[in-house]
């Protein structure tokens, strides 16, 4: 992963995992390592950031705990060059991340590519909650509708149940605070592949402080011992 870089891996992840966990500025880091004798730009950490986090979610999600079948779905807003852009996602009935998805547009066709995505990693919930959502409801049963006409193993597959409530839903609301919180202080993204791949890692960070890798069954390993499990 780390072949061929001018500056050691242990530097490159410790930049890579401050930037995505904590409320720190590229201009932030680039003094800190400055403090700590090493010379690196700004525009050098945020390649790294870019460059690595798809690669290290790649790595979490292979080693992603199952969640269960019951799920919450909903879409929040992330600035993009001063448009206001939307991320796709959806936890689990014990608050963890099934999977997130980042669109320009909000609408049926964006929906539909994010629970496809969802269903074809994690299979079929029992129930989805959503918000008031018309275009979110008939994405879910028009996802559901070619999974069941697609299977091909001869069991009788149950409709996934749709609950629309905005109360309900208010579990994902809250799930989604920890991921505005850390987007906040960076005023917006540049670029649609920055905020994406930016995203990615945020989102990974997220799924770790909550115990979702299959490794940590000690629950007291520091996200950096398991950033490093992710890049071995």
């Amino acid at each position: 992963m780390f072949k061929g870089r001018h500056f050691d891996r242990s530097v490159i992840l410790l930049c890579v995992r401050w930037y995505l966990a904590y409320g720190l500025s590229l201009r932030n880091l680039e003094e800190m390592m400055a403090e700590r004798g090493i010379s690196v730009d700004h525009a050098t950490i945020h390649r790294w950031i870019v460059r690595y986090s798809p690669e290290l979610l790649e790595q979490f999600n292979r080693r992603k705990r199952a969640v269960t079948r019951r799920w919450h779905m909903d879409e929040t807003y992330i600035k993009v060059r001063g448009r206001w852009l939307y991320l796709y996602r959806a936890i689990d009935s014990n608050g963890d991340t099934v999977e997130f998805w980042f669109s320009e547009k909000r609408n049926l066709t964006a929906a539909k590519r994010f629970l496809r995505k969802a269903l074809k990693r994690h299979g079929r919930p029992e129930r989805i909650v959503i918000d008031g959502s018309q275009t979110n409801r008939e994405a879910i049963l028009a996802c559901d509708t070619t999974d069941r006409l697609q299977d091909r193993s001869r069991r009788q597959l149950k409709p996934i149940r749709i609950r629309q409530s905005a109360y309900l839903n208010n579990r994902i609301e809250q799930d989604h605070r920890a991921i505005k919180r850390r987007v906040r202080p960076m005023l917006g993204f540049k670029s649609m592949d920055s905020a994406r791949a930016i995203l990615a890692g945020i989102e990974m960070v997220h799924m770790i402080r909550k115990g979702q890798m299959r490794c940590t069954q000690n629950s007291h390993v520091s996200l950096a011992e398991q950033f490093e499990h992710l890049a071995a």
